[in-house]
This record gives structure tokens, C-alpha cells and sequence, in this order.
């Protein structure tokens, strides 16, 4: 069986696919209720994310359709699984439609974050706090969930939502 080889511009998409898929197993566990595994899967997704731009880089082969899969997937696993796990574990109880529409507002804000960072291609730092960040730091409170007061989480989610959209110069770290 003579089947065609992996082609190297092709291995990063690998570990960008694995952000999404545990982004999506994220989604799956906060529907069941496990929401600490949930979180997990989110911050594997944070690994996941910060292997796929450092491959491309060491092979030399970053291309504009590596960063486009990157900026769907990250919407998917630090915007909307983020969200959702937030607003099942915490909002839901405490600030019903309120809370929905703010987690809502989070997964948005990242996504507007995302495509302005695809469009206007600054090397030099990031123009808000990036969206992997934001939901990685969602997922790490919902691990501490019994040690915070509840009011923490919304409090967090519309910080980092308009964090996410600001335009304070983030420095990039570990390029």
C-alpha cells in the first residue's frame, strides 16, 4: 500500500486540528456536567495552539491558510467553549438571560479580536489581549471555582471580553 506522504506545510495544521478537537471535547464535557474536565480540554487546546505556530515556524512553513484554520479553531476553543463552560457552571444560576448574554458577549469580542489580528498582521505585539489567553484563563478559574466567589466569573468574562477588543499593545512572548 504505496500511500502519499505527509507533506511538511501540512504538520502544523495537525496541532491546530488538536486544538480544535479539544475545544470540541470541551463543549461535549460541559454538556455532561464535568466541567473541571471541560476546562481541561480547554487548556490542552492552550498547548495545542501554542505548538502548531512554533512548528510552522521551526519547518518554515507558515502559510495564510495555517493562520485562518488557527483563528477559526481558537474561536472555538477559547471564545465559545470558554463561554459556555462559564455560563453553564457559574451564569446560568446566578444571572439567567444576563448571563447569557455575557458569555455571548465574550465568545463575540474573541472573534472580533481574532479577525482583526488576521487583518492587520502586527509582529511586533498584539492589539488587545489575545483570545488564547483570555479563554485559558477562564478554563484555569472554573479548576478554582469553589475557592472564588461566583461574582468573580462575570466580573472576569466582561473584563477580558473588552480586553479582547481594546487596542492596549500586548507584548508577544515566547516567539
Amino acid at each position: 500500500m504505496s500511500g502519499k506522504p505527509i507533506k511538511m506545510d501540512m504538520i502544523p495544521s495537525f496541532f491546530t486540528l488538536g486544538n480544535l478537537f479539544f475545544g470540541f471535547l470541551s463543549l461535549l464535557w460541559t454538556m455532561n456536567g464535568e466541567y473541571k474536565m471541560a476546562a481541561g480540554f480547554i487548556l490542552l487546546s492552550v498547548l495545542m495552539d501554542s505548538m502548531d505556530g512554533k512548528v510552522a515556524r521551526k519547518l518554515s512553513v507558515s502559510s495564510d491558510f495555517g493562520k485562518e484554520l488557527d483563528s477559526l479553531c481558537d474561536v472555538v476553543s477559547f471564545g465559545v467553549a470558554p463561554a459556555i463552560l462559564t455560563y453553564q457552571l457559574v451564569l446560568a444560576a446566578h444571572m439567567g438571560v444576563w448571563g447569557m448574554l455575557l458569555a455571548a458577549a465574550f465568545a463575540l469580542c474573541g472573534a472580533v479580536r481574532l479577525a482583526r489580528f488576521n487583518v492587520l498582521n502586527i509582529s511586533t505585539h498584539f492589539l488587545g489581549v489575545p483570545i488564547t489567553f483570555a479563554g485559558g484563563l477562564m478554563a484555569l478559574m472554573v479548576l478554582f471555582y469553589r475557592n472564588l466567589p461566583w461574582l468573580v466569573f462575570p466580573v472576569a468574562l466582561a473584563a477580558l471580553a473588552v480586553l479582547m477588543v481594546s487596542t492596549f499593545k500586548v507584548p508577544k512572548l515566547g516567539k
